[in-house]
This record gives C-alpha cells, sequence and structure tokens, in this order.
C-alpha cells in the first residue's frame, strides 16, 4: 500500500453489513430474560430488512450460537467470536481504500472512555476479527475512537464531537490537531468539522459522551442532516441550535459551503427515564435503502420524506427503533458497512 487510505461514503455501494448478536450482558440482561429477547429481536428486525438488499454477516459469541441460528434463520450470515455488548459500529473496524485495495482501520476500543459500566475485553479484538474475515489489510491506529464517532463524506471531510476524541478518558495527551493528523492518516480526512458536544442524553451514565452519528451526517456530496430539537422546553433544543450554527460556518474539503438540512426531532419528548434522544440522524445506508428509525411518532412520516429526497433511488424503510434506543443507541450505532471491493 503506498497511497493514504480513504473512507468512502456510506451510501457507495456494500459487500455486506456487519452486526452483532446481542449477548446476555447488565445492559440486555440475563439469558432467557425478557430484556435480551427484546434486544435480540428488535437487532434481528433491524438485519432482516437490510438483507433484502445486500449480505448481513451477524457475529455471535459462541455461547448464544444455537439461539442465534435458530432466531437469525438462513438469510443472515454467522460467524463465531466472543462478545461483550452489540454496538458494532463502535467496536469494529472503519473500513477504507488505499487505491483500490480494501483495508480496515482498527481503533483502539475501551468502553467508551473507560466508562465503569463497560466491558470490553473481547470487543476490543473485533476490528482485527472483522479485518480478517473480510480478508482486508489492517491498519492499526493509536486512536480511541469508535465509528459512531465519526461520519464522512468520501471526499475527506469527516464530522466530529470535541467530547468524543478529545475526552480525557479516551485520548487524554492528544490534542485536536493530533486527532486530525490521525484521521488523515488512516481514512484520507483532511477536513474536519468540530462540533462542540452531542445530546443531552448521551452524558447520561450509559451514553458515548457525545457521538456524533446521532446529531449530524452526511447525505451526498455537500449535504449535511442535522438533528433538529425544535421545542423550547427540551434541553437539545438549543444544543441543536448550535449545531446548526456550526454547519453555516463550516466548509468541506473542497472549500465549499455545505448545504445544511435540519430533520426535526420526534415529537415525543421524554420516556420514563428523562429527556429522549430519539433521533433519525441515526439512520443506516445500504444498497438500495434506507433503513430509518421510527418511533411511532408523527415525525416519523416527515423524516422518511426528507430522506427520500436526498436518496430518490433508495427505498426507505421505516424500522421501530424505540427498543434499540432504550439500550442505548439506534440503527446507525448497531451496523457496520463493508464497502465493495473495487
Amino acid at each position: 500500500m503506498t497511497a493514504s487510505p480513504i473512507m468512502p461514503a456510506e451510501w457507495n455501494e456494500h459487500e455486506r453489513t456487519w452486526m452483532a448478536f446481542p449477548p446476555p450482558n447488565d445492559t440486555f440482561g440475563e439469558r432467557g430474560g425478557a430484556d435480551l429477547e427484546r434486544a435480540r429481536t428488535a437487532w434481528l428486525n433491524v438485519a432482516r430488512t437490510i438483507a433484502k438488499y445486500e449480505p448481513v454477516t451477524l457475529v455471535v459469541d459462541p455461547g448464544d450460537e444455537h439461539e442465534a441460528r435458530a432466531q437469525a434463520g438462513s438469510e443472515i450470515d454467522i460467524v463465531l467470536h466472543q462478545l461483550d455488548d452489540a454496538w458494532l459500529r463502535d467496536a469494529g473496524p472503519s473500513f477504507a481504500f488505499a487505491e483500490d485495495e480494501l483495508v480496515a482501520v482498527d481503533w483502539v476500543f475501551n468502553g467508551w472512555g473507560a466508562q465503569d459500566w463497560a466491558s470490553y475485553e473481547h470487543d476490543a479484538k473485533l476490528g482485527r476479527f472483522i479485518a480478517e474475515q473480510a480478508a482486508a489489510p489492517v491498519i492499526d491506529s493509536s486512536l480511541v475512537n469508535e465509528g459512531g464517532g465519526i461520519h464522512v463524506d468520501g471526499l475527506g471531510t469527516v464530522l466530529l464531537t470535541k467530547t468524543v476524541q478529545l475526552d480525557p478518558g479516551r485520548n487524554p495527551n492528544l490534542e485536536a490537531a493530533d486527532v486530525e493528523l490521525e484521521f488523515v492518516r488512516t481514512i484520507g480526512a483532511s477536513e474536519a468539522i468540530w462540533f462542540e458536544r452531542g445530546l443531552t442524553r448521551d452524558y447520561d451514565s450509559f451514553g458515548t459522551r457525545g457521538h456524533v452519528d446521532i446529531i449530524a451526517c452526511f447525505a451526498g456530496e455537500g449535504r449535511v442532516l442535522v438533528h433538529d430539537q425544535r421545542d423550547r422546553a427540551h434541553p437539545d433544543h438549543l444544543i441543536s441550535e448550535q449545531l446548526q450554527a456550526t454547519l453555516r460556518d463550516a466548509v468541506d474539503v473542497r472549500g465549499e459551503r455545505l448545504e445544511v438540512i435540519p430533520v426535526p426531532a420526534p415529537k415525543t419528548l421524554r420516556d420514563h427515564h428523562g429527556w429522549v434522544d430519539w433521533s433519525y440522524i441515526n439512520h443506516y445506508v445500504c444498497n438500495g435503502a434506507v433503513i430509518l428509525c421510527a418511533f411511532d411518532d408523527e415525525h416519523d412520516a416527515v423524516a422518511a420524506d426528507i430522506l427520500q429526497r436526498c436518496y430518490p433511488d433508495r427505498v426507505i424503510e421505516l424500522v421501530d427503533a424505540r427498543d434499540i434506543f432504550a439500550f442505548g443507541g439506534g440503527i446507525h450505532c448497531i451496523t457496520q458497512q463493508q464497502p465493495r471491493r473495487r
């Protein structure tokens, strides 16, 4: 490999999607429990929807192989690896191209900043394992980073939040310039757009401390969708305004201003844990479809219309994501694309 790798946009053709089968743990509950089965049902609903458009490989803990094969069916591939959790976007690798060669960037995964509730001994090895399964050479990185902490346009622009990559629990000795240099080396991102922070609930005990893939994402070259909480009672209202202000002042790697498209947050403001972080930004773009979070909310249709205009040649698949968010993330958080080889 002689060329610097570049991470393609999510809307480029995929070879497959990677996901994980929720294992019993403190988040999902005990084996045989109602919460674990609820999580597995939610994850598999996403997997089956994606499998209509492209292959899906499910990473399964060896102790759960029988249940996974029984529940997943023949349309989903299964590989075995010990698991701590099921947020494959974060623990898995980020795929890129070095010229025409598919490579896998293996970030350091330390449980979202070495949080005291997180177990990550096995998940920290998923990046290299999936790279081996994909027969992709590994680019090792010393940067603590998760896939949900970045979003790229495929040209060399990356969206980031200061409370993730600059988190003292992740990279205590790095400045923004250090992080940017590593993203140039690993995914070819030479223009970084930094947000100050993420959504309110993401800073609760079990949050990621500000993942970008719930607040903003590219949806075509020069086009960014941004979470828009319009209800002034919600603490994310002011955050949404700050996010949009950052994007209005930003340029992409070409030096061009961005088309900023606000996506209204669901009308629902609270659940039994407090202010919700429900977001349509946390969708997944696969071959021929957009897998969009649904919340049985009147804004589901509004978000679907916006995504349809961004992706006129793709089917918009609404999948209920309330149970996924209840466990701490969304559809984008549980999926990871492997680009089709050139």
